[in-house]
């Protein structure tokens, strides 16, 4: 199991190889920051997005919170930290592409579809209730479409619609929707299977996931 001591190691194994190796490349990035890609993925420490497209510092701008969500455009006061990280990469950073990067047996999907955190408190599960229950309806339709909600299948299903129910969410940001009608945005839906290690990506078309060939992926 690691450890922040094991961390330490790392870091001192990254100044020695990864750090020195990349010099000239930490140097252009002291200087600013233009990644063209914005990721938006889950929390979950098996689902590294740096790791998964093999990107170096500074190609991909991350965002990760429970279950890859994007809450709905909203100006009610509060603390946003999606909405501002989006409205940063869009708006300053001027990204050319979002990713909405689901995954595999991911925690907060089964929590929206077994309602595992109803009724709890702040603390004791609340915050994670209240964040989740933007994929109130998507689990609705998920549980009336899976007689045993345990499958496999109802469970990818149900993270499958978690990724689309983030993109929805993304074209209420008028930055957002305005830059996408223009041609200057793209949206991508992404579900990486842990259990695999297979990319499935949505084809907005026709509503269906597809892997990635495994030509493409090596």
């Amino acid at each position: 199991m690691t450890h922040f001591a094991d961390l330490l190691d790392g870091y001192a194994r990254f100044r020695a190889t990864g750090w020195k190796e990349q010099r000239e490349r930490w140097e252009q990035l002291a200087e600013g920051q233009s990644p063209k890609v914005m990721v938006i993925a889950c929390s979950d420490s098996r689902v590294e997005p740096a790791q998964i497209f093999d990107t170096h510092p500074g190609e991909i701008f991350v965002v990760r919170n429970v279950g890859a969500l994007v809450p709905p455009f909203e100006t009610t006061p509060g603390r946003h930290g999606v909405s501002s990280a989006l409205e940063f990469a869009v708006q300053i950073l001027h990204v050319e592409e979002i990713v909405v990067l689901g995954h595999g047996l991911c925690g907060g999907c089964h929590a929206a579809l077994h309602r595992t955190m109803e009724g709890t408190e702040p603390g004791h599960g609340g915050f994670i209730a209240d964040w989740i229950s933007m994929l109130d309806e998507a689990s609705a339709a998920v549980r009336a479409r899976h007689d045993d909600l345990h499958s496999n299948g109802a469970r990818r299903d149900m993270e499958f619609s978690a990724v689309k129910v983030s993109l929805d969410n993304l074209r209420t940001f008028p930055c957002i929707s305005q830059k996408e009608e223009r041609g200057t945005l793209k949206l991508r839906g992404a579900l990486f299977a842990v259990s695999d290690g297979i990319l499935h990506l949505l084809d907005e078309a026709t509503g269906e996931f597809s892997p990635v060939p495994v030509a493409a992926a090596d």
